[in-house]
């Protein structure tokens, strides 16, 4: 496990991106696969990076070195998950033990999510600060996206082993005090958890290339 850098900024926000589970779905390493030349671990890392989170930690399997070599190429804060089973959570908690004290919040960003914007990111961080958020969510009409900025007042929930649903129930639990900002990028919907939706990505990709030409 890669140790992490002293947090001291009171606004500071973290990132988490978790990629420790088996992709069974998918049928091989989310976080290793390419859109444009560039890994999923690559694009969610730098919209974390790029869009103001510091530091930015990448939570793998023991035995994944290969995603955990790309996730600290791409500038993240590696962190091994001894027990993923029981789902991403795991992997959220384990980054919490490492959070200072003094860190504002965390944002949230599944690694089968790669086209979201830096910007969509830093839109998200100010709000949450500004308005001293609770919960930040991106939205697009009614639909809520990725990545959620958790405040730190709700660590405690998340760390509760007791938690049944993972983040999202605490998402559920909150939702009508959140900040659910509407935002222009439709990469905060755009979830490639399937062969299927990995193909119709690199579809639209390939044709908004040639249509650009």
């Amino acid at each position: 496990m890669s140790k992490a850098p002293s947090l001291t900024a009171p606004d500071r926000f973290a990132g988490v991106i978790p990629s420790a589970g088996s992709s069974s779905r998918m049928g091989e390493p989310k976080g290793l696969l390419e859109l444009d030349g560039r890994t999923f671990l690559s694009r969610t890392v730098s919209a974390l990076v790029e869009g103001g989170c510091d530091p930015v930690f990448v939570v793998v399997a023991v035995d994944e070195k290969e995603l955990a070599a790309e996730a600290a190429r791409a500038g993240a804060v590696v962190v091994e998950n001894l027990a993923p089973g029981e789902g991403p959570i795991t992997s959220l908690r384990l980054v919490l033990t490492l959070l200072d004290s003094t860190v504002a919040g965390l944002a949230y960003l599944p690694v089968d999510h790669p086209m979201v914007r830096p910007e969509t990111v830093s839109t998200l961080l100010q709000t949450a600060r500004t308005k001293n958020a609770l919960l930040t969510i991106p939205m697009i009409g009614d639909k809520r996206g990725h990545p959620a900025l958790f405040s730190a007042s709700l660590f405690s929930e998340l760390s509760d082993l007791s938690l049944e649903g993972g983040a999202r129930t605490v998402v559920h639990r909150h939702l009508e005090k959140a900040t659910q900002l509407q935002v222009e990028d439709p990469g905060i919907l755009v979830d490639v958890d399937t062969p299927e939706a990995y193909r119709a990505l690199n579809n639209t990709l390939g044709s908004n290339s040639e249509g650009a030409r």
